[in-house]
């Protein structure tokens, strides 16, 4: 879980005290100026404290987070999150890090409707597109994660949330829009640096180029579609990119 809640609150803290702490130590006028001076004008040269002050609470539950991840205890750090929700309803940040514990304790549904709230506030939100996206997936609501990752698409242009469409969009039967993402990825220039994890022949986990499973799911595509020489061709050229990638040899085996 971030810090950044009880970083920007304790420096918040740190400048309060150091602004009392200098005004203290300056020195008083000299009384012959004070004197010289019309007692209506010397009233709008004093200064004033113009950094915020924390509230006590904030301050109390800040610390109680940060002890709690201090010491590892993740149920308290959420509790105190909670607390400082409360106390500072307007601060994004702190609803972001409650999503993201959500997210790490593989907690989907409230990662889900915590990052809901981001985008009510602000619907451009990136990272709470990204857990919305990612927690739906999980959930098994693939119509739901897809609008997620159009979204986020839409504002980074990113070929690996593409990538996550295009899955999405086979899972749901979606073929044509499934091709037209697969052809938009594989004209990109930066497919060929691009990789993906797959469990290799021998079932451990292993790097292959992008294209490769692009290639395969293209195959699959053509192969729902009733089109098997087609589906052959694909599964072919991802064999030959790649000869142990598992998915394309079983697809092959099943055309038989």
């Amino acid at each position: 879980m971030r810090k950044s809640v009880f970083v920007l609150i304790l420096i918040s803290i740190t400048a309060t005290g150091w602004a009392q702490k200098k005004k203290k130590n300056e020195k008083e006028p000299a009384k012959q100026e004070t004197t010289a001076v019309p007692q209506s004008k010397a009233e709008t040269v004093v200064p004033k404290d113009t950094v915020p002050k924390v509230n006590p609470l904030t301050r109390h539950y800040a610390m109680k987070y940060s002890l709690a991840l201090q010491w590892g205890d993740q149920e308290v750090a959420k509790d105190a999150l909670y607390d400082l929700i409360v106390e500072n309803q307007g601060n994004d940040s702190i609803i972001y890090d409650l999503a993201v514990y959500y997210y790490q304790s593989q907690k989907f549904a409230p990662a889900v409707l915590v990052s809901q709230e981001l985008l009510k506030r602000n619907p451009k939100n990136i990272q709470a597109l990204e857990i919305a996206a990612i927690g739906c997936e999980n959930l098994g609501v693939p119509d739901r994660a897809l609008q997620y990752y159009e979204s986020l698409f839409l504002l980074q242009n990113n070929p690996t949330v593409l990538y996550k469409m295009s899955f999405l969009q086979y899972r749901l039967k979606r073929y044509k829009e499934c091709s037209t993402s697969v052809d938009i990825l594989m004209a990109d220039k930066a497919l060929d640096s691009l990789k993906v994890n797959y469990n290799d022949a021998n079932g451990k986990q292993k790097e292959y180029p992008m294209k490769v499973a692009l290639l395969n799911l293209k195959g699959l595509v053509a192969q729902e579609q009733g089109d098997k020489v087609a589906a052959k061709k694909f599964y072919d050229e991802a064999l030959a990119l790649a000869p142990d990638f598992a998915l394309a040899k079983e697809n092959v085996a099943k055309l038989k």
